[in-house]
């Protein structure tokens, strides 16, 4: 599986795959066929071990900042170190950005003030959700990986085409 065509190009497959991982790691789980569903787990695991391995890589850092009455004030601010950095980086590089939907009945206003901040929503969602969750059951566990499963559901009315959900543990 490590080299499947998948029945395209290898632009358009390497651009199925980007989506396919991005709604993975957005959505939870995502249904498609077998084959498509192994190179799948295959990215999404190794995204999972980038953000893992690196998400507690933070700098604190003491700036001053003048407030609204225009004095001087020192503030910590916590940058990214630099292997976070560079693990940030190639997720950005591979992975296709999703955008923060609006819940339902929730005003604009909250709507706003929540997502105010967050740039890469997808980003962070890995590295302050999955990254610390997987890490602590990689300290329990003693197991490194297996963050995802495949689960085959049968033949795809149509086509027959074997179908599958993948989904993270």
């Amino acid at each position: 599986m490590a080299n499947a065509k998948l029945g395209r190009p290898s632009k358009e497959k390497n651009s199925m795959l980007r989506g396919l991982v991005s709604d993975l790691l957005w959505f939870g789980k995502v249904e498609t066929t077998v084959a498509r569903a192994k190179s799948v787990q295959r990215q999404a695991e190794k995204m999972l071990t980038l953000a893992i391995n690196s998400y507690e890589d933070i700098v604190k850092v003491e700036k001053e900042i003048k407030n609204e009455k225009g004095v001087k004030v020192k503030t910590t601010v916590s940058n990214d170190g630099t292997k976070k950095l560079q693990a940030r980086r190639q997720l950005m590089a591979y992975l296709m950005d999703r955008q923060e939907q609006r819940q339902p009945k929730e005003s604009i206003e909250s709507f706003t003030a929540r997502t105010q901040d967050i740039k890469h929503p997808l980003l962070e969602k890995i590295f302050n959700v999955y990254a610390p969750k997987y890490a602590t059951r990689i300290k329990e566990v003693g197991q490194g990986g297996g963050y995802t499963r495949v689960i085959k559901l049968g033949q795809r009315r149509g086509d027959s085409a074997e179908m599958a959900i993948v989904e993270l543990i």
